[in-house]
């Protein structure tokens, strides 16, 4: 066993518990089961593949494995940032497994995937936050699966000059970083990083290469108000951003930032209503809206909704 995961977040130890609200009806999810949701999963266990399904705890796992779709995460399973809302693993990173993209092009292959989501654990501690990493990835599935449309889920390769750059140049079909909750609560869900650099790297995706779908995500029931959120999609918008998720943040343990409310799904179809006069491409919002639920409907939906847009 790594010693380092026996305490999955060793910085919040120390914290005051924080005792979210019930959870209501409209969050509850039955538990994963199924003979594919175990198929995928001994599938992804005899390639060593991580899931950030299974590390973030996603509430969706159980009806995503079921048609064989999982998000892929890479370099590793221990994240150099703390964020307070995220269950992923904290610590120091192992050496990066130059095998890993080999590994993740072949589950692409067997699990048949027609469109494919990569993420990864922020990598602070590598010279270009991993992006190397990703293009040798990308790369890989093109050679092994040549038609699966690839999205990936980025860090935000603060001060790693030049990362951005590599990463674009390997062309995924969709460049999603997701900017997680307004600008006034970064201090306390998202403190290693900063607001403007992550809006500043998606605007720059598009003046890169307009052909890349960009898409980006935020929580909700953090503490923002609704005149927060707006403006997060104003300025979304400004960076030319095509798809936007808003989804209830849930607390992954009672160290984790506290759970401000439960939205009501009909503040979230409004969310849904005002993003769309905005402009985005596409919009999904809903209590269990995640970045890369429904994924692979959703690349078609987004490049349908070019087309109409183009005519």
């Amino acid at each position: 066993m790594n010693l380092l995961k026996k305490i999955r977040h060793p910085e919040k130890v120390n914290k005051p518990d924080n005792i979210s609200p019930p959870k209501p009806d409209w969050l509850k999810v039955k538990a994963p089961l199924g003979s594919l949701f175990n198929k995928t999963k001994g599938l992804l266990d005899d390639l060593n593949i991580t899931t950030v399904c299974e590390e973030a705890a996603c509430p969706n796992i159980g009806s995503c494995w079921e048609k064989k779709h999982a998000t892929m995460m890479i370099m590793g399973d221990i994240c150099t940032r703390a964020c307070s809302f995220c269950n992923v693993a904290t610590g120091k990173p192992a050496i990066l497994d130059l095998s890993e993209p080999i590994r993740v092009a072949k589950s692409v292959a067997r699990l048949g995937l027609t469109h494919v989501v990569i993420t990864s654990v922020d990598r602070d501690d590598l010279f270009d936050g991993g992006a190397s990493h990703f293009v040798n990835t990308i790369d890989s599935i093109r050679e092994i699966s040549p038609k699966t449309s690839i999205e990936i889920l980025t860090p935000d390769f603060l001060r790693k000059d030049g990362a951005l750059e590599k990463v674009v140049k390997a062309k995924p079909d969709v460049f999603n970083h997701n900017l997680e909750t307004v600008p006034r609560l970064y201090p306390s869900v998202r403190p290693g990083a900063r607001y403007f650099h992550s809006l500043n790297l998606l605007s720059k995706v598009k003046l890169l290469d307009p052909n890349i779908f960009t898409k980006s995500g935020i929580m909700v029931g953090l503490g923002e108000n609704e005149s927060e959120v707006f403006q997060v999609m104003d300025d979304m918008r400004s960076a030319d951003i095509d798809f936007l998720t808003i989804g209830q943040y849930l607390q992954p343990t009672i160290k984790h930032h506290k759970i401000d409310r439960f939205v009501e799904p009909e503040e979230f179809n409004k969310y849904k209503t005002v993003a769309l006069s905005k402009g985005f491409l596409l919009v999904s919002s809903s209590p269990l809206t995640r970045s890369s639920f429904h994924a692979s409907e959703d690349f078609i939906s987004l490049k349908k909704a070019k087309e109409r847009n183009i005519k």
